[in-house]
């Protein structure tokens, strides 16, 4: 069953996030991940205003969804991003068929 990765990142420096931007899809896609959402003017629909830039992952299952969060390359990648954003991500289970 795929799982996908919400992140509600807010960009603090630009020029230093662009560095995350370079080397995280790389990371993603050892882990048989792909972007399916990644920035973007988001619009809220309900609730409070999100003015964050959201991207979604999708992956095979939620175990390699938390492999890659918890890999070698991705702590190196998200070194940069601590400097750059502050950020929440969750996993969750997608729907069979």
């Amino acid at each position: 069953m795929p799982a996908y990765v919400i992140a509600h990142v807010e960009v603090t420096d630009m020029d230093k996030y662009q560095e995350y931007i370079k080397v995280t899809p790389e990371t993603i896609r050892k882990h048989q991940g792909k972007f399916i959402a990644r920035g973007g003017e988001p619009v809220t629909l309900e609730g409070e205003q999100e003015t964050r830039r959201v991207v979604i992952l999708e992956f095979p299952t939620k175990e390699i969804a938390q492999a890659w969060y918890f890999s070698e390359e991705y702590q190196s990648a998200k070194k940069i991003r601590k400097d750059a954003a502050l950020a929440s991500f969750v996993v969750v289970d997608g729907v069979a068929g």
